[in-house]
């Protein structure tokens, strides 16, 4: 019998030093902001087998998406050793199972280990989940932590989140939040590791991998994607991102700020509906020419009935009026299997639909962009709704070297239709009541901007 000695003929580098360290001393939250080629989920899954054979349970490896993670890890080679990655860190003599559909491998101390994806967060169920790492955090569904988080805490578990910076989303959030913790001697390890830091490539290397994105995507988008994948910049602007200079100014104009509906007004809800229960539902209420973005909700897997619990929980809690429940027109088909519409579903069940009007893709688009110019975010929204904001983007066509028309389908899709719909829709609020909104106390509220912004806000 073969005797393994764990990491199985695997050593971290001197810059994956501080990281692994921090990892073998038991430390259980922490963030690594590398570059490409850094070695983030090699450290990973090296830790993770040693995790597994300390500790008997269940640990999950999550990419943004499921169908994405059989590529990016499951089936992953190692270009160094030809093996797959995944055999190099969990050697065949450690395994009693391996299941190439479901991406699980069991253990035969009793230990599992899967690959799963922030974009089915809700189908994940593990009482016994230990340890977590989200890898490729920036693109993952920011959701996803929040629904396991309470088994890991239960568990006295540990989780990783590496990545690569993705613009100034929620991977920039937490990673300031943990700097901040770890800087005074809290719990959380957070590095930020750029190609000039670690060394990993040579000059030429580094000259070599600028010239090629340059070739890809020409001299100013290719130079932003060298900065970002590899000087680790948050500036970078998200590649083909729709809503890149509107949420810019959303943030250097500081319209991401505790705010509060107006009274006696009602706060009114729009809704995206995916096909497979994927629904997102956007807070708003018309303060003037401004538009107030107060909360967000995604979420799969559920009925409608879920939802009205949902919003029921809002308005219980912030005191919220009753506004109009803002739909799509493919509302109004009849579900299969209980011969009502959605409409006559969100009816019955105390909601107030309302088809918001009817518009292509692209003028939908163009709506949200003139909204944004407008609108207010409460920070409730950033973790979530304004991190898919941000990252909403086109699909790039690496042979035409220009963008698609079509929006990558990811777990941003529903959150940013949902807003596509609110856009087409507050101008419908207003006059849904029979005074238009009243202008905000002088001191409280924000003074809406003029109809053409200029990029300057007044308080009063």
């Amino acid at each position: 019998m073969r005797t393994l000695r764990l990491p199985n003929q695997w050593q971290p580098r001197e810059y994956q030093r501080p990281l692994w360290d921090y990892l073998e001393r038991g430390g259980d939250r922490a963030i690594e902001i590398a570059h490409r080629r850094w070695g983030k989920d090699d450290l990973v899954l090296h830790r993770t087998a040693i995790a597994a054979h300390e500790r008997v349970a269940s640990y999950w490896h999550c990419f943004p998406e499921y169908e994405q993670a059989r590529k990016g890890i499951w089936t992953a080679v190692n270009p160094h050793t030809g093996k797959r990655r995944i055999d190099e860190a969990f050697p065949e003599e450690l395994r009693e199972t391996k299941d190439e559909h479901q991406m699980f491998i069991r253990f035969k101390n009793g230990s599992t280990w899967q690959v799963v994806g922030s974009d089915r967060y809700n189908s994940l169920v593990g009482a016994g989940i230990a340890g977590v790492t989200f890898s490729e955090w920036a693109l993952c569904n920011p959701s996803a932590w929040g629904y396991i988080r309470p088994m890991i805490e239960e568990n006295g578990g540990w989780a990783t989140f590496i990545t690569t910076p993705r613009g100034r989303n929620h991977a920039k959030s937490l990673y300031d939040m943990a700097k901040a913790d770890m800087a005074k001697g809290g719990r959380w390890f957070a590095e930020l590791s750029s190609i000039h830091q670690t060394e990993a490539l040579s000059e030429r290397q580094m000259v070599e991998s600028l010239d090629e994105y340059i070739a890809l995507y020409g001299e100013d988008i290719g130079r932003a994607q060298f900065e970002q994948e590899y000087e680790c910049s948050f500036n970078a602007a998200i590649l083909g991102a729709f809503y890149a200079r509107e949420m810019t100014a959303l943030r250097k104009e500081e319209r991401i700020t505790p705010i509060h509906p107006l009274p006696g007004q009602p706060v009114h809800r729009a809704w995206d509906i995916g096909v497979r229960d994927d629904t997102s539902i956007w807070w708003f209420q018309v303060v003037g020419v401004q538009v107030f973005i107060l909360d967000c909700y995604t979420a799969n897997g559920v009925g409608v009935d879920h939802y009205a619990e949902v919003i029921q929980g809002r308005r219980q809690k912030y005191g919220w009026q009753d506004g109009i429940d803002f739909v799509p027109h493919d509302a109004k088909v009849k579900e299969w299997g209980t011969g009502r519409t959605r409409v006559e579903t969100m009816e019955s069940l105390g909601l107030k639909p309302r088809l918001c009007h009817l518009a292509t893709k692209l003028d939908g688009i163009n709506a949200a962009r003139k909204t944004l110019a407008r609108a207010v975010f409460h920070p409730r929204c950033e973790e979530v709704g304004i991190a898919a904001l941000e990252q909403y983007r086109r699909e790039w066509d690496d042979e035409k070297k220009a963008f698609k028309a079509a929006e990558v389908h990811d777990w941003t899709s529903h959150l940013a239709d949902a807003f596509r719909y609110l856009a087409l829709s507050w101008q419908l609020s207003i006059q849904a009541i029979e005074e238009k909104p009243i202008a905000p106390p002088p001191g409280k509220y924000m003074i809406p901007p003029p109809a053409e912004p200029t990029g300057h806000r007044i308080r009063v």
